[in-house]
């Protein structure tokens, strides 16, 4: 059961829908291991990467969006998240997105992307979305430059420290 009121957004391979209790598992594996969350902003102990699922829950009641949960539609895998996350000190609405270890390389973060940038455009009405990546995460500034964002500024992120930000097509500019 969803822990928020979230729609449920589908592609030809995915399913993108509110977290779940069943996800915190995920969640919380992939930001306790920090080779590879240290670019979304990993964690050391196990009770923040919980608070951070939390807080993704409280995001979506507080402004009425958040991270989608990615699931794989014929298997029910979770295969990360991706969404759009807006938190207090964030300079924008942001298009984020995080693909779990053995996802990699499918395509599921782009096809995710799409379709949450979609829902900000045509259904939460938003003009304007963000990507920001820190330095070093090679892999989400070529998702971003192939959904056609460009890097605008560097930025110093209250939690993250330096933070490029990159600006994407408006709705009147995406053909996905």
């Amino acid at each position: 059961m969803s822990l928020v009121t979230a729609p449920r957004l589908e592609t030809d391979r995915l399913i993108l829908r509110g977290p779940e209790a069943r996800d915190a598992e995920a969640m919380i594996a992939f930001l306790l291991d920090r080779p590879r969350s240290d670019g979304f902003g990993g964690y050391d102990h196990r009770g923040d990467a919980w608070r951070w699922f939390a807080l993704n829950v409280g995001h979506w009641h507080l402004r009425g969006h958040g991270y989608f949960t990615i699931e794989m539609k014929h298997t029910g895998e979770t295969a990360g998240i991706c969404g759009i996350w807006y938190p207090e000190g964030w300079p924008e609405p942001e298009l984020g997105w995080v693909v779990f270890a053995g996802f990699e390389g499918r395509g599921i973060a782009r096809e995710a992307a799409l379709r949450a940038r979609r829902h900000a455009y045509e259904d939460l009405g938003l003009t304007t979305l963000t990507s920001n990546i820190v330095p070093g995460n090679d892999r989400s500034v070529a998702l971003a430059e192939r959904l056609g964002a460009r890097h605008e500024r560097t930025y110093t992120n209250h939690h993250m420290g330096e933070d490029m930000l990159f600006r994407h097509p408006g709705p009147d500019e995406v053909s996905e």
